[in-house]
């Protein structure tokens, strides 16, 4: 027996498992495919600011490229470029990266183990109490104090937990993205993003550099598009002349969630963290940082609770009130934004970009500029119906 179980061997999952064994507490962390990390879907990207927030000194062959800005793209041509006068992010590689950290949980006494399977979550008068799973296809059953989903946007733990974490198709993005080599980027210390109905209806187009000509070039597009995300992609890389002659080294493809945000994440003895949970940025997608932040609010939740003895429905609940403090208003703000650039015509966002500054761009892609959207959207008429996305 353990006293808790983590399913999924993500930022989020890592996350709560070392904070939950270096607090002396038994933990077991168990992944279903057969490399942690592997395959990837993410572009890789993290800031500066956040991984110093959470406490990471990321080791150097986890680290890619350096980033110190971002170019964000109008349809018309025109660009808003954000530089700093030192590097601001990294480009990871997640396949070293996801493991490292549990690495980390496992020199904090985690037990983790890939190729593992739950299968069934156990439960006496209602309430969790422990999996049912496969290793390498030998059944095993195993009992916790408290369990943690962190098994992805599907989270199927979650259902057979009793938790309805169902993402709503209108609120799912379609994501494909290449790993390209042989290529040419304008700056390769710079994320550049591409928007546009004809680019990515209700999304962008990345370029996030992992070298002089090695890049992560993806798309995310609203996911009830008639035209496939990877029609746009191909399309994009054919008309690109730096791109368009590169060769792929990966495909990544899968849902990611940009709202429907968990007003309630917990159970009696059960917890989800991560993209389970949704706690990904509404606005670009990321989620490898919000996993963590959520992890680590997890871990310390359950460390208390575990203390008292008490992991009931009650003692966890703080879960949800402590995430919605510190991350949660933040990210609902994101996607009041992400709800008005998404009924923006190409005309709209020319005219967003023509007002925007870089400092404004960063406000925005933090969920910080609401004000300054409103103001912008006054100056158009036909906008003026949408202004209360931002209220």
């Amino acid at each position: 027996m353990a006293d808790v179980i983590v399913v999924g061997g993500g930022p989020g999952g890592a996350t709560v498992a070392k904070e939950i064994a270096k607090n002396g507490f038994s933990v077991a962390l168990y992944e279903k495919r057969q490399e942690i990390g592997a395959p990837k879907r993410c572009a890789e990207g993290v800031a500066l600011i956040d991984l110093k927030n959470l406490g990471l000194e990321v080791p150097q062959n986890c680290i890619r490229q350096g980033i110190n800005g971002s170019v964000a793209y109008a349809p018309n041509g025109n660009s808003i470029e954000m530089a700093f006068d030192e590097i601001g992010g990294y480009i990871l590689e997640r396949k070293v990266f996801d493991k490292w950290l549990c690495e980390e949980a496992a020199r904090a006494g985690a037990k983790i183990q890939a190729k593992t399977d739950i299968t069934e979550v156990i439960k006496e008068n209602g309430k969790v109490c422990g999996v049912k799973g496969t290793f390498m296809g030998e059944p095993f059953e195993e009992r916790c104090k408290v369990l943690v989903a962190a098994d992805g946007i599907e989270s199927r733990v979650s259902r057979m937990a009793g938790l309805d974490t169902t993402c709503s198709p209108l609120l799912t993005d379609s994501g494909v993205q290449f790993e390209m080599a042989g290529i040419k980027i304008s700056d390769p210390n710079k994320l550049h993003l591409f928007f546009g109905t004809k680019v990515a209806p209700r999304g962008y187009v990345w370029i996030f550099p992992k070298g002089k000509d090695v890049a992560n070039v993806g798309i995310g597009i609203i996911g009830r598009s008639d035209v496939p995300a990877i029609d746009y992609l191909k399309r994009f890389i054919e008309q690109n002349e730096g791109l368009k002659n590169g060769s792929i080294l990966e495909v990544n493809a899968g849902g990611i969630p940009v709202g429907g945000l968990l007003k309630k994440m917990n159970l009696d003895n059960f917890l989800v963290v991560g993209d389970a949970a949704h706690q990904v940025s509404p606005i670009h997608g990321g989620g490898i940082v919000e996993a963590q932040y959520a992890g680590r609010i997890a871990g310390e939740v359950i460390i208390e609770a575990l203390k008292k003895n008490d992991t009931s429905e009650e003692s966890l609940e703080s879960y949800n009130a402590r995430w919605w403090a510190e991350r949660g208003n933040d990210l609902k703000n994101m996607e009041k934004i992400r709800e008005l650039l998404e009924v923006m015509s190409d005309c709209d966002l020319d005219f967003l970009a023509d007002n925007l500054t870089p400092e404004h761009l960063l406000e925005i892609s933090m969920g910080k500029g609401l004000g300054f959207l409103a103001k912008i959207v006054i100056k158009r008429p036909q906008l003026m119906k949408y202004i209360g996305k931002l209220i």
